[in-house]
């Protein structure tokens, strides 16, 4: 699996972003609206469906007052693969409440971030209510590296993950970096790896909150991951979280991710097409080896 990633990503960074096939593989998407209920509350949602799915995912956002992701559920749809995309709690057309920062509340306290997996999770009953013979996964960005590994945990439809500049640390760890970067562009140009790991194990944290490890829940998976993380990210520390990736992999985890240099936080959205063209391979590798070992059972 592991030379078999390394050959996938040789040929992406060197042929092309998204090859044409991949990009025109389904040429018809069927697109429905969808609600469906987590927790008490309501949550509304679409499904993009291909034709001849290989594998479908549900997207789970990152911090913020997020809506669905219609062109990111297009971009995936149009390779194959079927997305659940939905308004998170507390915004657009889903019920319940929002917590964030713009309205008073701490959106990376343990019960928010346990609700949202709540919502991640019934997302996922319901896809698979929608095609039981697909191999179903978590996709997401940034705050869903705290999310995902608990909804995975506690879902055993979720097969597989992918984590767009995700946290392998603790929520209050990531603080501790956030404050220190203190949103400066060029930071790595100014600091040295040695001192912000200094900073993080003993800088003083601001807020008192229950912190959320997702190596708790990680630790307890056995399904592939996938980390895209951008080296200059001034939102997590990326070498510090590929360091704890790999003590997972010793330990026999699937895990693995991919390391682009030139690129920040917004690894999914930003003008180099690559760390979303690796996905795509990487979900459709998964997904046919998901399908060959179930026919092999």
């Amino acid at each position: 699996m592991r030379n078999l990633f390394g050959m996938i990503l040789l040929v992406i960074l060197l042929v092309a972003p998204l090859s044409q096939a991949d990009a025109q593989e389904s040429n018809t998407i069927k697109t429905e609206v969808v609600e469906f209920t987590s927790d008490g509350v309501d949550l509304r949602g679409t499904i993009y469906t291909p034709d001849n799915p290989h594998a479908a995912v549900v997207i789970v956002h990152g911090s913020g007052q997020e809506r669905r992701m219609g062109g990111f559920a297009t971009l995936l749809a149009e390779t194959g693969i079927t997305v659940l995309t939905y308004d998170k709690r507390g915004v657009g057309e889903s019920g319940g409440t929002y917590a964030g920062p713009e309205v008073g509340t701490n959106n990376i306290d343990s019960g928010n971030l346990a609700l949202l997996a709540k919502d991640a999770r019934a997302a996922v009953d319901l896809l698979n209510q929608q095609d039981p013979n697909t191999p179903i996964g978590l996709v997401g960005f940034s705050q869903a590296g705290w999310i995902i590994p608990i909804a995975a945990k506690e879902n055993p439809l979720v097969e597989f993950m992918v984590l767009f500049s995700c946290p392998t640390i603790t929520t209050l760890e990531q603080l501790r970096f956030q404050f220190y970067t203190d949103g400066n562009p060029d930071f790595w140009d100014t600091h040295t790896e040695s001192d912000t790991r200094e900073h993080i194990r003993n800088d003083p944290d601001r807020y008192q909150f229950a912190s959320t490890d997702p190596k708790d829940a990680l630790s307890t998976l056995s399904i592939p991951g996938l980390w895209l993380f951008g080296e200059r990210d001034i939102q997590i520390p990326v070498k510090l979280c590929i360091e704890q990736i790999n003590a997972l992999k010793v330990q026999g985890k699937p895990f693995e991710y991919a390391l682009f240099p030139t690129l920040g936080h917004n690894t999914a959205f930003a003008n180099d097409a690559a760390p979303v063209a690796i996905s795509i391979h990487w979900i459709k590798q998964i997904a046919l080896n998901i399908n060959k070992k179930s026919r092999k059972n």
